[in-house]
């Protein structure tokens, strides 16, 4: 059992940054960080293998989102530079303990956090 607790998110005007933490309790293989905006479906924004560090990342969020992970705190992280009115979203901490798999499926991972709020107006 995994358990994942979120926290950094806020207000900030478009052009700002803000960094999300995620901290996990357990072994994982692969994490990553969705996104939902009310009315739309749950969208992958980047992942990352735990063990090797290889990050992918959304087209949308490339070059503005770092993913990034500290298995000394067993803490996961997304720091977002240039945000844009349209990153308003909640923001989700998924986890997988199965190894061979490290997408963007919501469907393939287990262990979700809470959500945390990012909200940027112009």
């Amino acid at each position: 059992q995994v358990q994942l607790v979120e926290s950094g998110g806020g207000s900030v005007q478009a052009g700002g940054s803000l960094r999300l933490s995620c901290a996990a309790s357990g072994y994982t293989y692969c994490m990553a960080w969705f996104r939902q905006a009310p009315g739309k479906e749950r969208e992958g924004v980047a992942r990352i293998y735990t063990g090797s560090g290889s990050a992918y990342y959304a087209d949308s969020v490339k070059g503005r989102f770092t993913i990034s992970r500290d298995n000394a705190k067993n803490t996961l992280y997304l720091q977002m530079n240039s945000l844009k009115p349209e990153d308003t979203s909640m923001y989700y901490c998924a986890a997988s303990t199965v190894g061979g798999y490290c997408g963007m499926d919501v469907n393939r991972f287990r262990y979700w956090g809470q959500g945390t709020q990012v909200t940027v107006f112009s």
